[in-house]
């Protein structure tokens, strides 16, 4: 079950359809796994293309909420001197994901739980999420996707201490480990672990490549691997934590994981955006596994 965001990218001449945790689940869908995505758009063209989305992917749209208040999510994005600024506007559907539809979509079992973080910056949706994790009481796999304003760090470590798994970059792992002057990202990487008694904590290193640290010790690292055709890597988190979602499922080991992980992550910076509707894209990634 995969819960969060679903939005838009608005620059000024097109809309992109995104939001991590829909990129990870659109990612699985493709991979071939079958998740549940569980958020809200509003009653709104964007929230109809949304589902179209759905419906074309073939990806169940029981957890999708309509909410008629509230619009679709957004984010704004402007380009200064040819950088992007984005602009993550307040008060969007997925704000009010609903406790009841909500628990009412859940299946009798899952595997996973998966959230992010911005997600849970309105109560309501907090309070949808964790009547979700009560009523499975399943592992949680916790996506931290840091967005100023929209985070503090005692309540972002609050909810770290309700998962199993925890993925973030490098910096936020330094903003949120319990000695962020450390300078030694395994140091961190080792406190946090035992701070909130996690299976492992795995760490995106941009060009570095990534690592996982376990909980019994084991510290597993690769380099990341060269990109050709590099386009942009918009999305590389969200495919990144897609491949380590499947193989936990899967039960692949770490090694495994994060080579895939790596590799994946790389081919899709090869994309335009996050995710992409070739279906022949995901299928050669899965021949190859």
């Amino acid at each position: 079950m995969i819960f969060g965001e679903v939005l838009f990218d608005c620059f000024e001449d097109r809309s992109i359809l995104g939001g991590a945790p829909f990129n990870v689940a659109w990612n699985l869908r493709g991979l071939g796994a079958d998740p549940l995505f569980v958020g809200a758009v509003g009653d709104d063209e964007l929230g109809r293309r949304v589902m179209q989305a759905l419906n074309h992917w073939d990806m169940r749209p029981e957890g999708l909420q309509m909410d008629p208040g509230h619009p679709t999510g957004q984010v704004r994005v402007t380009l200064k001197g040819g950088e992007p600024r984005y602009d993550i506007l307040p008060d969007q559907a997925y704000d009010h994901i609903d406790t009841a539809l909500a628990l009412a979509a859940a299946p009798a079992r899952a595997g996973v739980l998966y959230h992010g973080s911005l997600a849970l910056r309105d109560p309501v949706s907090r309070q949808a999420l964790e009547a979700l994790r009560e009523q499975l009481s399943v592992p949680v796999f916790m996506d931290v996707n840091l967005r100023a304003p929209w985070w503090d760090r005692d309540t972002v470590q609050g909810w770290m201490a309700h998962a199993h798994w925890v993925k973030l970059n490098q910096d936020e792992l330094t903003a949120l480990s319990p000695a962020p002057d450390e300078p030694d990202l395994v140091v961190q990487a080792r406190l946090t672990l035992e701070r909130y008694g996690l299976s492992a904590v795995i760490v995106t290193r941009a060009s570095e490549g990534a690592m996982v640290l376990t909980r019994e010790g084991e510290l597993h690292q690769r380099s990341a691997p060269p990109v050709t055709g590099l386009v942009d890597t918009v999305g590389a988190g969200d495919a990144f934590s897609a491949v380590t979602l499947t193989g936990i499922l899967r039960g692949w080991d770490w090694e495994t994981i994060l080579t895939r992980a790596a590799d994946f992550a790389a081919k899709v910076c090869t994309l335009h955006g996050a995710t992409t509707e070739d279906r022949g894209f995901y299928q050669s990634s899965r021949q190859d596994w």
